[in-house]
């Protein structure tokens, strides 16, 4: 019997606390501040909440539903549509005991696969039942179109009578959603309807995939895009995955920010491992907390970009105040979580530009991924105009090459080294001449599958190297705050300043004045 699995999860906030008193030139009394939140998973012991044999009350822990494009593209060639199958049956193989699981084929319109008719909507793992699906998904055939709205809204439709605390859909396609109009589910209306329901990791296979729309869907469903360059890799990358999903240590996980009065939140934004928006939920208690829910954590960091305005009207300079309150919630599943207590996000009002133009290495960081993602987008516009846009290709990848290293990003820049003529003098893979760097150049020859691999590639962002330890746990593990000379966590403090009640731990004021409490924070 393997013990229970020990969940912790640290927050750090980064930040640059000066905001200029002056109004910007643009006009107007907001201000921004930009605030990076980096959150972290860690589990200690025991299997991961997606591997967990079911028990009890509980029922199982993971929910999945295989998607596998059948259109008649997948015949073309035919390598598509059997890898599509062994791949498929390598993740049935791999589903823990006691999981629901269903395949669909996916055309003009959804099917199911396994389980067949007249039984339950989904099937449960188990060595009867994986061969059932094995027999199934190995006689599929291709023939249709492409209509994904309807593939993921039968999905949709599966997994909500499903009690699993994860719930996970793997979408394989090998080309683009020609077919939504033609659908009584469009893939904007399916989007809508699944956000919040369910996971969806998305990938492509063949050469005529669409990156932008393996993005948008699992952007949106909070899930990672992928693909792989040749047929006979699929079925390692989904054992990979299945892998990876089994390791789910939270299902879900919520920043709430609480801001001050006068103080309006713009956007929430996951920056690492990917750009994802994140939707505003209104927190269940009463008061001004707002939540934004993540999903699917296994043992990793996130970053996270927050965004507030605020007014210095009536505020003094040169003090530390507090914009909001930051906490992570992790609704109940069955496993206890350790969580951080509450961050501040503070600003110093200044009369200094000079303080006031300083950013946070993360705000940056971000921000170069974003132009190094604009410049592949506008390098693959340009290739597509063919030799009337070859000029600006150039000058999109050179400035695309530029940022990566600035970022110091190998994984990037080996990405865009595969787009880049290598130049007459070699120089080994991936660089051109003797000095070796590349030439700035698109190369001949390429296919479009080449410039939806990188748009892939470019979407992904890693933290910044070092520090390579990550960030320090709020607390160590095991300590009691009211053994470390802290105050009772679960008694209250008052707000000298203006009367707000709020938790003893509080080291500013979440009421009008956001002032400190117990003095600032080293």
């Amino acid at each position: 019997m393997t013990g229970a699995r020990q969940i912790e999860v640290t927050l750090a906030v980064g930040q640059q606390k000066e905001l200029p008193v002056a109004p910007p030139p643009a006009g107007g009394a907001g201000r921004e501040m930009h605030a990076i939140l980096e959150i972290g998973v860690r589990s200690h012991g025991g299997p991961g909440l997606a591997a967990t044999a079911p028990g009890g009350a509980a029922g199982p822990a993971l929910a999945e539903v295989l998607i596998v494009d059948t259109s008649r593209s997948m015949l073309h060639p035919a390598a598509k549509l059997h890898a599509a199958k062994d791949a498929t049956v390598a993740a049935v193989r791999l589903l823990p005991e006691g999981t629901a699981f269903a395949v669909l084929s996916g055309r003009f319109d959804a099917t199911v696969v396994h389980p067949g008719p007249g039984g339950a909507p989904m099937a449960v793992a188990g060595p009867a039942e994986r061969d059932a699906a094995e027999r199934a998904v190995r006689i599929l055939d291709a023939d249709g179109g492409t209509a994904i709205g309807m593939w993921l809204d039968l999905a949709r439709r599966l997994l909500k009578q499903q009690s699993a605390p994860v719930k996970h859909v793997l979408l394989l396609t090998d080309g683009r959603n020609e077919h939504d109009h033609r659908a009584d589910m469009t893939l904007q209306t399916a989007l809508d309807a699944c956000e919040g329901r369910f996971v969806c990791d998305a990938w492509g296979i063949g050469d005529d995939w669409d990156a932008e729309l393996l993005l948008r869907i699992t952007r949106r469903l909070h899930g990672r895009a992928g693909a792989v360059r040749d047929e006979s890799e699929l079925t390692a990358a989904y054992e990979e995955l299945m892998q990876g999903l089994f390791g789910t240590a939270v299902p879900e996980l919520r920043i709430r920010l609480t801001p001050t009065p006068g103080t309006v939140i713009r956007r929430v934004t996951q920056v690492v491992p990917g750009e994802q928006e994140l939707t505003a939920v209104r927190a269940g208690s009463a008061g001004r907390g707002i939540e934004y829910v993540t999903r699917a954590w296994g043992d990793e960091v996130r970053h996270f970009q927050v965004v507030l305005s605020a007014d210095p009207t009536g505020r003094e300079t040169g003090e530390d105040l507090q914009l909001a309150a930051v906490e992570v919630v992790v609704p109940d599943f069955g496993r206890p979580v350790r969580l951080p207590p509450p961050r501040p996000i503070l600003v110093r009002w200044t009369d200094n530009p000079l303080d006031a133009s300083r950013r946070h290495p993360g705000v940056r960081r971000h921000e170069l991924y974003q132009q190094a993602s604009a410049a592949v987008a506008e390098a693959y516009r340009a290739w597509l105009r063919g030799a009337d846009g070859r000029a600006a290709a150039d000058r999109a990848l050179t400035r695309a090459l530029a940022l990566a290293g600035e970022l110091d990003d190998a994984q990037l820049l080996g990405a865009l080294r595969r787009i880049e003529d290598k130049g007459e003098s070699g120089g080994g893979a991936g660089k051109g001449g003797s000095d070796g760097r590349g030439t700035g150049r698109v190369r001949a020859g390429l296919k479009d599958v080449d410039w939806q691999h990188l748009i892939l590639s470019s979407a992904m962002t890693t933290p910044p190297q070092p520090p390579a330890s990550g960030p320090p746990p709020a607390t160590p593990p095991g300590a009691d705050p009211a053994q470390e000379g802290g105050p009772d966590p679960g008694g209250l403090v008052e707000c000298p300043e203006c009367g707000w009640l709020g938790p003893a731990d509080s080291l500013y004021c979440g009421g009008d004045c956001g002032r400190p409490l117990r003095g600032s924070p080293t």
